[in-house]
């Protein structure tokens, strides 16, 4: 692959069925590229599968996508356990969760398996693009890919150079994002890069909030969704996210930025240590029901 040149990106590998993963293999699917979509647990890729097939659904019945669309999406993914078949692609995306030393193995086994250069991009929101890079035969490939949850709505992805990155992967990136008709930006890697430094302190300060009686989950959501127009208040995001990842980024960005903004809230700590999760478990600061994409009532706290 000549990795100055976007238009040899010819499939992509996506490693991690979950929120995620599931989304970026779908809108690399839905840009014309043949994906692989890869996870450990044959489980966890069946569903992820299955939430692909149910928003090209929902994007039919709104008009946004036709039959033809979504069928051609659909012949575009691959599911996979091996990794590999992961190998062969031309840009790899990992989207596993937050833990810098399974990303590191994630880049060594990949490397061991395949003899033809690639793209290593990490959808991490907040690890050290540098330091996941420095197990790499080829630094200058690897790359921050960070998408935003809902995938397949969410425009923005945010493009992190690690300190060996090199332009031509940069750009393949960037060609890339924009194949997906998401609106790329480019960030220098630091703890948070734009995105997570901004919107955790939010969800932190929210979470506060609630603590302190201020207001309910719902109604400082509403402030936010209203009040400056985000589509998704900063509590109800969480719960999107996870509450577990909430919580790893937040004590990562507090030990890396020596902050008290990025403090983890007891209630982040508690709810985590109940299981309540949000939204993947049913219960966060949310109740969730497994068949709506929105909240039925606040958390009782």
């Amino acid at each position: 692959m000549n990795e100055s040149d976007p238009r040899t990106i010819e499939t992509v590998a996506v490693i991690g069925a979950g929120t995620m993963g599931h989304g970026i293999a779908q809108v690399a699917a839905g840009a014309g590229y043949k994906v692989i979509l890869r996870d450990v647990d044959r489980e966890i890729l069946a569903r992820g599968i299955q939430a692909i097939e149910r928003n090209l659904a929902k994007g039919i019945q709104l008009g946004k996508l036709t039959e033809a669309d979504s069928d051609k999406t659909l012949q575009h993914i691959r599911g996979t356990t091996s990794l590999e078949e992961v190998s062969s692609a031309d840009l790899i995306i990992e989207a596993v969760p937050e833990r810098l030393e399974l990303k590191q193995e994630i880049i060594r086994e990949v490397e061991s398996l395949s003899s033809k250069p690639f793209v290593f991009a990490t959808n991490t929101s907040s690890l050290s693009i540098t330091e996941i890079a420095k197990v790499s035969r080829h630094p200058q490939s690897v790359i921050g890919m960070h998408f935003f949850n809902p995938v397949h709505i969410m425009r923005l992805v945010e493009i992190v150079m690690g300190r060996a990155t090199s332009e031509e992967v940069r750009d393949v990136a960037l060609e890339v994002a924009r194949s997906m008709r998401k609106e790329p930006i480019v960030v220098r890697d630091v703890p948070g890069f734009a995105s997570s430094r901004l919107g955790v302190v939010l969800g932190l300060e929210a979470m506060r909030m609630v603590e302190q009686g201020v207001a309910s989950a719902k109604d400082i959501d509403t402030a936010m969704e209203l009040g400056y127009n985000h589509p998704v208040g900063p509590l109800k995001l969480t719960d999107m996210v996870g509450l577990d990842v909430r919580l790893s980024i937040a004590e990562y960005l507090h030990r890396e930025l020596e902050s008290e903004s990025f403090r983890p809230p007891a209630i982040l700590r508690r709810l985590v240590s109940e299981g309540k999760l949000g939204k993947k478990t049913g219960e966060g600061f949310y109740q969730w029901n497994d068949n709506t994409e929105g909240a039925r009532g606040a958390h009782p706290l």
